[in-house]
Formats: C-alpha cells, sequence, structure tokens
C-alpha cells in the first residue's frame, strides 16, 4: 500500500506548541518526535511504501547529527521514497543513501530532487514538495506540503503535511502526524472540491 506524508520537521524545536504557522501541541522534540514516530507506526505496515514529500527534520544547524536523523527513519516500518524539501540537502540523503539499512533485499529509502508522478484508480497523482498551479486538468492531483497549515484554494492540490488544514475533511480523523493512504486522498479530494464549491455560493 501507498502512503503520504509532508512536512515531519523532526527536531525542530520552533514550531512547537500554539501557532499560525505550523501548530504542534508538543512542549518538547522529544515528545513530537514520539507522536510522529507512533502515528508512522500505527498505520504503516513493512511492506508498505511511504512517499514523504520534503521536509524531513530541521536544517543541520537544528538537527543534533545525521545519525539521529536515521536513527529515527531506522525505526520507522516500510520503504520511504523521499522528495527533497527546502529544509533537506544533499548531505543528509548521501548519507542516508551510504547508511541504508535495506528492506526487503532493495533500499530502504529513494530519492527525488524535484518530484514524481505515480497513479491510483485512474488518478494520476503529481507528488512534489511545493504545490504545484495545475491549470485545467481532469483526474490529476497535486500532492504537497510545504505550506504547513494553509491551503491552497484549487481542489486538485492537496496537502498531505502533517499540519494540513485538509485533514479536517477526513472522516473519519486520523491522529496528527499519520501518513495518509490512497483512500483517503480521494476522500480528502472530494470533500475539498465540495467545500471550495460551498463556499463560491
Amino acid at each position: 500500500m501507498n502512503l503520504f506524508i509532508a512536512d515531519t520537521h523532526f527536531f525542530h524545536a520552533d514550531l512547537l506548541g500554539t501557532n499560525d504557522f505550523a501548530p504542534r501541541p508538543f512542549t518538547t522534540v522529544a515528545a513530537m518526535n514520539d507522536a510522529l514516530r507512533s502515528a508512522w507506526a500505527a498505520r504503516v505496515d513493512d511492506n508498505d511504501v511511504v512517499y514523504h514529500l520534503g521536509d524531513i527534520a530541521m536544517n543541520p544547524e537544528q538537527v543534533p547529527t545525521n545519525a539521529a536523523v536515521l536513527a529515527v527513519l531506522h525505526d520507522l516500518p516500510g520503504r520511504m521514497v523521499f522528495i527533497k524539501g527546502n529544509h533537506d540537502y544533499q548531505a543528509l540523503f548521501k548519507f542516508l543513501r551510504v547508511n541504508d539499512p535495506g528492506w526487503h533485499g532493495e533500499p530502504k529509502f529513494a530519492f527525488h530532487t524535484v518530484g514524481t508522478i505515480l497513479k491510483d484508480d485512474h488518478t494520476q497523482f503529481i507528488l512534489s514538495h511545493y504545490p504545484m498551479m495545475l491549470g485545467i486538468t481532469k483526474q490529476t492531483l497535486n500532492l504537497h506540503g510545504h505550506i504547513h497549515h494553509s491551503m491552497v484554494p484549487w481542489a486538485e492540490n492537496l496537502n498531505v503535511g502533517v499540519d494540513a488544514p485538509e485533514r479536517a475533511f477526513l472522516d473519519p480523523a486520523v491522529p496528527w502526524g499519520s501518513p495518509l493512504t490512497a483512500a483517503e486522498i480521494h476522500q480528502l479530494a472530494a470533500k475539498k472540491k465540495a467545500w471550495l464549491a460551498a463556499q463560491q455560493n
């Protein structure tokens, strides 16, 4: 199964607490990291693939070491495909490649500098860190992160970040920090489209 997430920002102390940009209801980085790991482990099977759409952890000035990031990722189930975010850096990606723990005889980690595309249920998912302006399109969704607790006002753009306001459309709700399934992505797309239409009336 494929799942999707963005903007985990492990170790990012400046996001803690109540704020308009990226509300994180935790008082310590350790508590936030633990909540992210628990939400991931509760939803992801080791045979799953998680597409992480950027900003794994904070920049090198705030992350203890690349080894600390690897230690977090090492214990998370599933294979991970990373789309580079503005807080990701090539030195980390290189470190993860060199120290890849493996996954069922394959690398556990895969990397894309800009983005990638996959299909699900006759719908094309364009995966990127930054939201994209798609224009007129059919059966195409842009899954992205980057804008945290903000929403692009187009139904084709879905913010899958852990702080994304689109997550409020999910029924039933999922725990904070959970990767989203493809079925939930389709549900979000339909509900966001209906919500946007209602705002125009």
